[in-house]
């Protein structure tokens, strides 16, 4: 399918296919006309990039999923593990913002962000 029609099906711009060739996420054969020609299958997969992203993930973290879930025997055993580790990294990022959020609690009415506001008087 031409890139126009991929746009379409996948609801997305043909730049945005395009970027995503260009980085690898997807890949167009060239036709003589030097047209492009995808598969059809890549409307798929491109639903899975714009769900992915919408869960956090970036375009490297999905460049590297789609290889291994395509290697993998059980893709869904695979994908939930892939899953189950975001919401392992995305936890840990909450407990770091939460001390953040905590430390920049203790500076508030102390007019220096190096001086922690001294809350025993």
């Amino acid at each position: 399918m031409r890139i126009g029609e991929l746009a379409t099906h996948a609801g997305m711009t043909k730049d945005t296919i395009r970027f995503y060739e260009k980085i690898g996420l997807v890949a167009g054969q060239r036709l003589a006309n030097g047209y492009r020609d995808f598969p059809a299958e890549t409307v798929t997969w491109l639903h899975y990039v714009r769900t992915a992203q919408t869960l956090g993930f970036s375009l490297a973290e999905i460049a590297q999923h789609g290889e291994k879930l395509s290697d993998a025997p059980d893709a869904a055993e695979a994908l939930s593990a892939l899953l189950e580790e975001k919401i392992r990294v995305i936890d840990t990022r909450m407990a770091e913002l939460a001390v953040l959020r905590a430390d920049l609690e203790e500076r508030v009415g102390t007019g220096c962000p190096f001086r922690v506001a001294d809350r025993a008087g």
